[in-house]
């Protein structure tokens, strides 16, 4: 049997080459559910023509053998319906869960690929796509299965009709395709309720995860209020949109039945009246109408999957435009180590302009650690985008090591530049599976120990009986603001990279854990040198003055330049915003 690939292809460009690529990762399984269904449906469509053929060789006749012979052959008939059936499922829905498990990892593999993506959608939609919408899109294999299964039935259903009487064959034959094409009018209208329900379910996801991770800071605010009702007015257009859908989901069903029904009862009629006439046998009366009910149930699945295929085009939509959307960087292909091996890694800023930067030169020695002052809040933020290789289209040019940003691979540039941004981020598990690195070099309680030290946060190990292994809840919802920053710069620090950017790292500290933190984290980084830089991007007096050179950027242009004791002299600006 072929197996679902572990690793993916590529990525298909539309919705519909991802709904062929599905059939295919899962042929083998597809395959072997696509025949055992067939399997039975056509054992289903058999059971009326067993029973038939029973009343006329053994009912009417009083024929005991045949009357065996029958039971056997309806026993044997319903075994084989039954294992089918089971068997066919197994596989079909096995096909299924497997896709919907690859469309998940690929949407995870996509959104956190080093380079980023920029589709436009925000972390809840983007939690939607990756759950909700690869489950639906996944049902693709179920509908085609079941699909052709049914259509099975029915050409058995027609094959047995035109062996009893033509007309009754030929009836059937044009009554069904005909049924469907009227009904795909209705299915269009389903994708495009769907697909706006699906939407509209998403945005709301994505304002609830937002509101959820700054709960926080609304209760603080007294925002709470406020944000209830965006969210209302969000989820009620999400409530509306599924209502609409629902509701043409609903008529469709209602459709899909009565259509069934009334050809059922055209089928059963006319055979009664032939059965009158004396056209067909008392068996073959029982065999049409059996037939005839039987098919209002392939009728109305094929229906039905007219809705599951509506509603797999409408979730793989989104799941392309995800897949497919543009990187957020564009890397070189260049090593650190092919272009510098053992070298010093500086850090130089050539009239680069980036947003708010006009210009900017800038340069970080070897074992130097140089603090950055911006009197407006997105030089800052504009800065870390520039030095984290994020900053698409900038101009001038950023260097580490000597090889331009741009050039640089992502795996050698996020393994030489490590970025702390303002925002702490830390993870549910322990606070050590919070502060080691990905790659596992530094997992030694003395350096992990020595990080928490540096950044004045030993107090969470000697305070806590089970130490580094302290329980970090959802969201460190259990550490405070200054406890979650301090951690965070732990971390940075354990991993010891060659470049370090800090930017604020001591926001939600008072004065005196400030300049436990500046002492600390400078003396770490000493032992770096000769071959670590460090920049740190603050308007901490304690930080500034820790470093050895200080710039100051004001309107996107360095200021000035010099020690934070000279500027604090000499620069009114740079004591306005620092000395406050």
């Amino acid at each position: 049997m072929t197996q679902a690939p572990t690793t993916p292809g590529p990525v298909p460009a539309t919705a519909g080459e991802l709904r062929s690529r599905t059939l295919r990762r899962h042929r083998g399984r597809v395959t072997l559910g696509v025949l055992l269904l067939s399997l039975h449906q056509a054992c289903e469509a058999l059971v009326p023509v067993a029973i038939g053929l029973t009343i006329d060789l053994a009912v009417s006749t009083g024929d005991v053998t045949a009357l065996v012979w029958c039971v056997g052959g309806l026993a044997l008939l319903f075994a084989v319906l039954a294992s089918a059936y089971r068997f066919g499922a197994r596989f079909t829905l096995g096909a299924l869960e497997r896709e919907a498990h690859l469309l998940r990892l690929e949407s995870a593999r996509r959104v956190l690929h080093p380079r980023g993506e920029r589709s436009g959608l925000r972390s809840g939609e983007v939690l939607a796509v990756a759950t909700s919408d690869a489950e639906q899109a996944a049902t693709y294999v179920r509908a085609w299965a079941v699909g052709i299964a049914q259509a099975t039935g029915i050409v058995v259903t027609t094959v047995v009709l035109l062996t009893i009487n033509v007309p009754l064959g030929l009836g059937v034959l044009l009554g069904v395709p005909l049924m469907l094409l009227l009904l795909r009018v209705p299915a269009a209208r389903i994708t495009r309720r769907t697909e706006a329900k699906q939407a509209t379910a998403a945005r709301a996801t994505a304002m609830a995860t937002d509101l959820v991770g700054g709960l926080r800071v609304l209760m603080g605010i007294g925002a709470r209020h406020n944000a209830a009702l965006r969210y209302r007015e969000v989820s009620d257009r999400a409530l509306t949109a599924s209502v609409g859908a629902a509701a043409t989901n609903g008529l469709y069903k209602g459709l899909v039945t009565a259509t069934g029904a009334l050809f059922l009862a055209c089928v059963a009629g006319t055979a009664g009246w032939m059965a009158l006439r004396g056209h067909l046998t008392v068996g073959e009366l029982v065999i049409v109408v059996g037939l005839a009910q039987f098919l209002a149930e392939p009728v109305q699945v094929l229906g039905m999957v007219g809705q599951m295929f509506a509603i797999a085009r409408a979730s793989a939509q989104r799941l392309v435009r995800l897949l497919n959307a543009p990187d957020a960087v564009t890397p070189g292909d260049r090593t650190l180590s092919e272009a510098l091996p053992d070298a010093p890694y500086a850090v130089e800023l050539r009239g680069v302009s980036h947003r708010t930067l006009d210009g900017v030169d800038l340069t970080v020695a070897p074992g130097e650690l140089v603090g950055v002052l911006t009197t407006d809040p997105r030089d800052a933020e504009s800065l870390v985008e520039v030095l984290a290789g994020r900053a698409e289209g900038a101009g001038g040019t950023t260097r580490i090591g000597g090889v331009p940003v741009s050039e640089l691979d992502l795996t050698s540039l996020r393994a030489t530049v490590l970025v702390e941004e303002h925002d702490s981020v830390l993870f549910e598990g322990t606070l050590r599976s919070n502060l080691v690195t990905t790659d596992g070099r530094h997992h030694d309680d003395t350096t992990l120990l020595a990080a928490l030290a540096a950044a004045a946060a030993q107090d969470l190990v000697t305070g806590h009986p089970r130490g580094l292994d302290r329980p970090v809840t959802d969201h460190a919802a259990n550490l405070s603001g200054g406890q979650r920053q301090r951690v965070a710069l732990a971390r940075a620090l354990a991993a010891d990279p060659p470049v370090l950017v800090l930017h604020d790292p001591t926001t939600a500290v008072d004065a005196v854990t400030e300049e436990a933190v500046a002492r600390g984290a400078a003396e770490l980084r000493a032992g770096r040198a000769p071959l670590g830089a460090t920049l740190v991007i603050a308007g901490s007096p304690a930080l500034l003055a820790r470093a050895d050179r200080v710039v100051v950027l004001r309107e996107g242009r360095v200021h000035a330049l010099g020690t934070h004791a000279q500027l604090a002299e000499d620069d009114p600006h740079y004591r306005e915003a620092v000395l406050r």
